[in-house]
Order: structure tokens, then C-alpha cells, then sequence
């Protein structure tokens, strides 16, 4: 009979470790979207934000794009999902970012007070906060990111955290516990409060302490050197309902996941170490809330070039630099296929970027393919993929940037590449790789063919009409190993023939391109 059990069992355990493989197989999106599915029932909802405190980089750019692929994943399996992101421009200005070194004087004046309270030097905007995100919108609307934006200034005015400030005044010496023990700290200061003040004197928020409170109301006194600014002294009084006030960030990102019903949200590695804020918003959500927290999620750092981006500080290519360059699914495929916690170091050289594109490309050939057949690596470049929307081009990028190249006008390289939707998709990107000097040094040349000599010559003339790119080069190949001679000085002898240089564009794509009939007249 144990037998007989054990052998009952087998099938329930090998089921629960297939279960465990199809899930390691799966993208991070789909492993989320599945996680989300079980913890909970529809609508679903999926919350995000970022202090709009500088212009946009990869690193922000995966703030609004995770979630926006979990969504995506969530409706691929007939799921609703309601996206929020809040655009925190009630955070208080600490810096001056490096784009705005030329309004220094100007803006530090302001240092202390919430962004939505300093002024827009550009005059192009209401404040300092909404010039950059509406920068930030504006590239959502470039990524096809389906969000609802909404400002955290807006929240607190309208009482969206009143009743959360309420408990957590009424609970004080419990949340202190609380904050303090999750971010590992002994005791937190003696006039720390749950509430940041704006002081009606000043405007600033981060140089205020509460002084004394009851439930509804506080007193508060503007008189805190924080070193990148000082209070101006003023003591003054309010209640919660004149919304004068913001959560301390250990309380502000729990409430607003209660305020949304969140099913879900991520933040980057450093917010999940251990006395994280993550850990802040699990005890909060379970010990003051009394309700679970909702799904979470951590994610690697983007670096640029080995270094970690920063906004303020201006540490990496900008989004709107990288936007001129590549088409925004590449760079959506980019982000979006590597394991959600794994740093993506960016390095954007015309090497590395055209590998990417080759490799999305390739990835999107995937599309419609029995995915049973695939590799885990392949299901996840599918995935990707999928999420990053399907490219609007059928001619390969380098192959475009081939034709532009060798003929010039964008008339011809349609004409040539039988793809005039897709040139025309890619003429801004590959013009912008010429003025930015990105065209790698290979396909920079002139076309100047001598008269072929010697065995180049009869290659040449063995040449037939109806030979592709693969054709070419392997007959290439094999002319050369055929005549003794080695194989890559014999390549080189062509591109000197044809450009006067010692390498150049894949030989057999570029004479394909050219016209093996052009090339036999040319040279012969």
C-alpha cells in the first residue's frame, strides 16, 4: 500500500514542479500578471509614480514602463487593470538639476518648498514639478504608456489622505515603532512627525516640525536647517481639512496604494533591501491598515555606462536624446526583455545599438511561431516583443542604412529596399546617426570601383545575374579557398577595388544592393 500511495503521489508532485518550471519560463510580466491574478479579483489595479524632480532617463522611463507591461501582460489574459501613476511634485525641491544650472540664482531661492511652489523658469509651464512632467506625459504618449497621471499636490487637496493622516496621528507612538523598527533605526527623533507642514510664512515644506497635534488638527514651526536650506522661524496652526500638509514618504507611499485599491506596485532594488521603505509599507499595510499589502515588485538599476543615472545630476543620455536615435519599441524591447532585477547597463554606441536592433528585429520573427518549440530565452525576447508593439519596418536598420548610404536620396533606398512605409519610419532615426556621427566607420565610404586585375577580376566575371547577398559571399568564400588564397585577404582586395578601404558592409549584401550586373560593368 506505501507503494501504491507513493506512486498516487508522484504525479501531484511532478505536476507542482512542472508548474514551477512554466513559471520560471515565463517573462517577468507574465509571471507578475499571474501572481496578481491569484492574490485577488478584477478590476485590478496597478500604481506607480516618481518625484518629477529632473528631465527624463532610462531609469525613470522604466518607472512608467514596468507597470505598464504588467497591464499589457493582465490583458493578455483577458484581464481588466486600471493604471495610476502620480506625478509627486509635492516633494520637496532639494537641487538644482544640471539643465537648470543657468537659472541657479533664480531657482535657489526656493530650495525647501514643494515642487508645485516653485516657479517654471522657461515660463513655459505653472511650476517647476509640472515642467517636467509634462515632459515625462509627453513620453509616456511617445512609449504608448495608458496611464491616468495624477498630481500628488491634487490628492492632498481634494482629502485623499486625510483619513489615512488621521490614524496615523491617533496611532502616533505605534507608527514611530513601526517606521522606526522597519528602517532599522533604534528610535526615530523625538519631533519626528507623521505630517511635513507647509509653512504659511515661507512656503517650505521640508524645514517644518510639528510641534503639537490632536486628531484633527497640528501647530507646527518652520525653524529646521536641513543644510540645502533653513526655516524662516514662523509658527502657525492648521487642521487636516485645509490640506495643507504632506505625508512623511514611509507613510506617503502606503496611503496611496490604500487610497487606489493597488493590486500592485514595484520600486527599484534599494527600496526592497532590508529597513527598505518596502518593509515600512508591509508593516504599515498589516499593522496600522490591518490589511494585506498589495503585490510587490523590485527592479534592477539602469546604468549608464557603469554608472547609476541621475536626474538632478545629469548622469546618462536623456530619454529625449535616445528617442532621436532609435525607434521607441527597440527601446522598449531593450528595457523591457532583460529579468526585471537585473541592472541594464547602457552604452549606446552605434555597435551596441544596432545589435539591439538586430536582435528586436529578430525577436518579432518570433511572433505566430508555435512558442512550445521555443527556448525560455526565446519565449522571453516573444514576450518582450509583444510588449514593446510590433516594428512599423520590414527593411532590417543597417540594411537601410546600406541603401542610404550607397544611393542617397530616400526615394531610392525605398525603391531599393521595397519598403517605403518602413524608410520613411526609419529616414528621421538614420539622420540623426548621421548628424550625431553614429554610422558605424564600415558603411561611411564612397563608392569608387577601379578595374578589377587578377584573380579579383575573374571572380568578377564568374559573377551571375540572380544571386543573393548569402550567394555572393559564399562564393566569395569559396572562390578564394578554391585559388588558394585567404579567404579574408581576399575579401579585403574587393573592398579595396570597390572602396578604396580595407573593410566595409557585409560584401554580399552591399554588392547585392549595388547590383551584380552594375558591379561586373563597373569593374571589368
Amino acid at each position: 500500500m506505501e507503494n501504491e500511495k507513493t506512486e498516487m503521489e508522484n504525479p501531484v508532485q511532478e505536476n507542482a514542479a512542472d508548474a514551477a518550471l512554466d513559471k520560471a519560463s515565463m517573462h517577468w510580466s507574465m509571471q507578475l500578471a499571474h501572481e496578481v491574478m491569484q492574490r485577488g479579483k478584477e478590476p485590478y489595479v496597478i500604481s506607480a509614480g516618481m518625484t518629477t524632480s529632473g528631465p527624463c532617463h532610462l531609469g525613470t522611463l522604466c518607472e512608467f514602463l514596468y507597470p505598464q507591461g504588467i497591464k499589457k501582460a493582465l490583458g493578455m489574459q483577458g484581464k481588466k487593470a486600471t493604471y495610476y501613476f502620480v506625478a509627486d511634485i509635492f516633494d520637496a525641491f532639494d537641487g538644482v538639476p544640471v539643465v537648470f544650472e543657468k537659472y541657479k540664482a533664480e531657482l535657489e531661492p526656493h530650495l525647501g518648498k514643494p515642487l508645485t511652489s516653485v516657479p517654471d523658469p522657461t515660463g513655459k509651464t505653472a511650476s517647476f514639478g509640472e515642467h517636467f512632467m509634462e515632459e515625462a506625459q509627453g513620453i509616456m504618449r511617445h512609449f504608448g504608456v495608458e496611464a491616468q497621471v495624477l498630481k500628488a499636490n491634487e490628492l492632498y487637496e481634494k482629502g485623499a489622505f486625510d483619513k489615512h493622516a488621521k490614524l496615523f496621528l491617533q496611532q502616533e507612538e505605534k507608527v514611530k515603532e513601526v517606521v522606526a523598527r522597519t528602517s532599522l533605526r533604534k528610535e526615530l527623533p523625538e519631533d519626528w512627525s507623521p505630517l511635513m507642514p507647509v509653512c504659511e510664512k515661507c512656503g517650505r515644506i521640508a524645514t517644518t516640525r510639528v510641534t503639537w497635534h490632536d486628531d484633527v488638527s497640528y501647530k507646527y514651526a518652520c525653524e529646521r536647517d536641513v543644510k540645502y536650506t533653513k526655516g524662516c522661524g514662523f509658527s502657525g496652526a492648521n487642521r487636516l481639512t485645509d490640506h495643507k500638509y504632506k505625508l512623511n514618504w514611509r507613510l506617503h507611499w502606503p496611503s496611496w496604494m490604500d487610497y487606489f485599491g493597488t493590486s500592485i506596485e514595484g520600486a527599484g532594488v534599494d527600496h526592497h533591501t532590508r529597513g527598505g521603505s518596502w518593509d515600512t509599507l508591509v508593516a504599515v499595510f498589516r499593522e496600522i491598515f490591518k490589511k494585506e499589502p498589495p503585490v510587490g515588485y523590485k527592479f534592477g538599476f539602469i546604468l549608464f555606462e557603469g554608472k547609476k543615472y541621475s536626474k538632478s545630476k545629469g548622469t546618462g543620455m536623456g530619454v529625449s536624446q535616445l528617442m532621436k536615435l532609435l525607434p521607441p519599441e527597440a527601446i522598449k524591447y531593450m528595457l523591457l526583455k532583460p529579468d526585471l532585477q537585473e541592472n541594464i547597463d547602457i552604452n549606446p554606441t552605434s555597435t551596441n545599438m544596432l545589435r539591439l536592433l538586430e536582435d528586436y528585429q529578430g525577436a518579432v520573427v518570433l511572433i505566430g511561431q508555435d512558442e512550445e518549440k521555443m527556448s525560455r530565452a526565446e519565449r522571453k525576447r516573444l514576450q518582450a516583443a509583444r510588449l514593446s508593439k510590433i516594428n512599423e519596418w520590414k527593411t532590417p536598420f543597417l540594411d537601410a542604412v546600406l541603401y542610404r548610404q550607397l544611393y542617397g536620396s530616400w526615394e531610392e533606398v525605398a525603391k531599393q529596399s521595397k519598403d517605403e512605409a518602413g524608410v520613411k519610419y526609419l529616414a528621421p532615426y538614420i539622420e540623426e546617426w548621421e548628424k550625431q556621427g553614429f554610422i558605424p566607420e564600415e558603411y561611411s565610404y564612397i563608392y569608387a570601383p577601379q578595374k578589377a586585375q587578377g584573380k579579383v577580376r575573374e571572380y568578377f566575371e564568374g559573377m551571375r545575374e540572380g544571386m543573393g547577398p548569402l550567394d555572393i559571399h559564399n562564393s566569395i568564400f569559396e572562390f578564394a579557398k578554391a585559388n588558394s588564397v585567404a579567404p579574408a585577404e581576399f575579401f579585403r582586395s574587393i573592398y579595396q577595388l570597390l572602396l578604396g578601404k580595407d573593410k566595409g558592409p557585409k560584401l554580399g549584401k552591399f554588392l547585392h544592393a549595388l547590383g551584380v550586373m552594375r558591379v561586373k560593368k563597373d569593374v571589368l
